[in-house]
């Protein structure tokens, strides 16, 4: 169906994940999301929470066992204060997809409760011809959006008196884009961005390391040479395999600090570091790039610009047969 018609938007997306990677119970979920946010200190290099104008974040979109406290820094971070739509973009594990589509659900669902999708804002991106629709099944079966609905539902009923206030969510889902794509996709989203009552959220993890992950990658220093560890190859020390992989996402994460999209994209094709979520990052990137070049203002050269503040992985990698996944959150102010 290419339209949505008022029989269409009468659909709610199930909490597919909820009861597998996140509790199912909303009094334990509600209570583990609020634990996560309690532990985040109240200010981070001297800025207090929420930062004044932070309106996008990265986030983590594992399990909540493994991300739910990394991501609790991001989300502590986000000012939603002006909020009036909220852009949710997250990378397609399951499906190809070389550029970017939309859900044709009406409702996300959460244990919390539901969430709107902003219809309006959806036929908007719908009416460019430059974005696909996702099926039911797709949509379900993705968790990279998933995961962020009860951590935004949580910090919606912070800011908010009542559910019938909270923002629309825009669930955009991304796919494996070229950099002429992410670029096309910057220049329809910069224009959201800039309204100071959209909010973004770009779900990702970082470094998927290990033999099942089929990326071994080991650097010794920081701008050193990158190697591939085999299977037999005896466990490294100075460093360790774990802070190896520390160091090739300081890398990705200093590009993406730098603002420069073209910059983020070589390092990635440097070091082929394993961000599920580079795509979404690329296409933030490339928004806040057409922002910069196309204002009229004076514009703090802060801004627009990502700033990390917290990283860790699921473990310590010592040995090549072990495994691990990145998280990292950071903010930008707009």
């Amino acid at each position: 169906m290419n339209d949505y018609t008022p029989e269409y938007r009468m659909t709610t997306r199930s909490a597919s994940h909820a009861g597998s990677w996140y509790s199912s119970r909303p009094s334990k979920l509600s209570s583990e999301l609020a634990e996560w946010l309690a532990e985040v200190p109240k200010s981070i290099d001297g800025k207090d929470l929420p930062v004044p104008g932070a309106r996008v974040i990265i986030a983590p979109h594992a399990g909540y066992s493994y991300s739910g406290p990394a991501a609790a820094w991001a989300y502590a971070s986000l000012d939603l204060s002006k909020a009036k739509r909220i852009f949710l973009l997250g990378p397609s594990h399951a499906l190809y997809l070389p550029g970017c589509a939309l859900s044709k659900h009406s409702k996300y669902a959460t244990p919390l409760g539901d969430l709107v999708v902003d219809m309006e804002t959806t036929k908007e991106l719908k009416a460019t011809g430059k974005f696909e629709e996702m099926s039911s099944n797709t949509d379900e079966t993705e968790h990279s959006l998933e995961m962020h609905i009860p951590y935004i539902y949580m910090m919606l009923s912070r800011n908010f008196s009542s559910p019938s206030e909270y923002p629309p969510l825009v669930p955009i889902l991304v796919g494996s884009t070229k950099e002429a794509a992410e670029k096309l996709y910057g220049e329809i989203l910069a224009p959201y961005l800039a309204d100071p009552t959209s909010v973004f959220i770009i779900s990702s993890d970082f470094c998927h390391w290990g033999l099942r992950f089929d990326y071994t990658h080991y650097i010794s220093e920081p701008g050193g040479e990158i190697t591939s560890l085999a299977k037999r190859s005896r466990p490294p020390t100075q460093p360790t395999i774990h802070e190896s992989i520390g160091i090739l996402d300081k890398h990705a994460m200093d590009a993406i600090e730098g603002g420069q999209h073209k910059e983020f994209l070589n390092e990635l094709k440097r070091t082929e570091n394993t961000i599920c979520g580079r795509h979404p990052i690329g296409v933030v990137m490339a928004a806040m790039e057409v922002i910069k070049r196309t204002s009229t203002e004076d514009v703090d050269p802060a801004n627009g610009r990502f700033k990390f503040v917290r990283y860790e992985r699921s473990s310590d990698c010592e040995d090549v047969e072990d495994s691990s996944v990145s998280y990292a959150s950071a903010y930008a102010i707009l």
